[in-house]
């Protein structure tokens, strides 16, 4: 399968030990399904500063096609972040050139000529996925710790995999993924944190725990398994061994710090 990934980017300062490290949802899967051993193209948004020759250069180096990142003048997206016990805690977020992303039709032109797409609840990507889908191109949506939003409901028919993060797996989060997964994904896919994941494909629920290991710090984990996920879809997977692939993918991401 031909992937891609569309949408938010940003730099992820780290004021305590003075670094900063590339990100954003979409970036952090694509680096991961490279790791991977899959091709895979990103479009997104960069400033014409120091920050976005970093991520371009290191996007890049990580072997990530770029042909479709958009480079404009002004100052590319930064979160600030700290280490609070090996979590990460996110403090102010400055959008930057982000706030002016949009598809041009050759990046249209460009995503129909893949079979998979990622992107995610800030990746300023809602208005296209209708085209997006009607152009064949399979989607995956991560929607986050947003069940409730009333984007999920105006957008799920268009999302072949949606995702979604809960506190637990219980009576009300299964019943969400049976409605959800109602509306037209062949899979709705959530993480539970320390619980591991769960998935409905509208036959069936599938558990999946998770890898002990020592953490160093959580940026990017999600990402990760994402990416694992979405590798197996992409090798013809089923649903148990993608679930453990993407734990797999995650627990090496939790062991250094930075998303990559």
């Amino acid at each position: 399968m031909k992937l891609i990934t569309v949408g938010d980017n940003c730099m992820d300062v780290y004021q305590q030990i003075g670094k900063a490290f590339p990100g954003g949802n979409p970036v952090n899967v694509a680096v991961y399904l490279r790791r991977l051993g899959h091709d895979v193209n990103y479009i997104g948004v960069v400033g014409n500063d120091n920050y976005g020759n970093i991520m371009l250069n290191a996007l890049k180096e990580k072997g990530i096609g770029v042909s479709h990142v958009h480079q404009i003048p002004g100052e590319t997206a930064r979160s600030m972040v700290e280490i609070v016990e090996g979590d990460r805690v996110f403090g102010d977020y400055f959008e930057g050139v982000m706030k002016d992303f949009s598809l041009s039709e050759d990046d249209l032109s460009f995503i129909a000529q893949h079979d998979l797409l990622h992107t995610a609840y800030w990746g300023e990507t809602d208005p296209y996925l209708k085209q997006i889908k009607e152009g064949g191109t399979q989607i995956c949506y991560d929607f986050a710790d947003k069940p409730e939003d009333p984007k999920v409901k105006a957008l799920i028919p268009f999302v072949d995999y949606a995702l979604f993060s809960f506190q637990q797996d219980d009576t009300a989060t299964r019943s969400f993924m049976k409605r959800t997964q109602a509306l037209g994904p062949k899979q709705v896919i959530v993480t539970l944190g320390k619980q591991g994941s769960l998935v409905f494909d509208g036959k069936e629920f599938t558990a999946c725990g998770v890898e002990q290991v020592d953490v160093v710090d959580t940026m990017g984990a999600g990402d990760s398994f994402i990416a694992g996920y979405l590798a197996g879809i992409a090798e013809g997977k089923p649903i148990l061994e993608c679930m453990k692939m993407g734990t797999k993918n995650a627990a090496v991401t939790l062991g250094y710090s930075g998303a990559w």
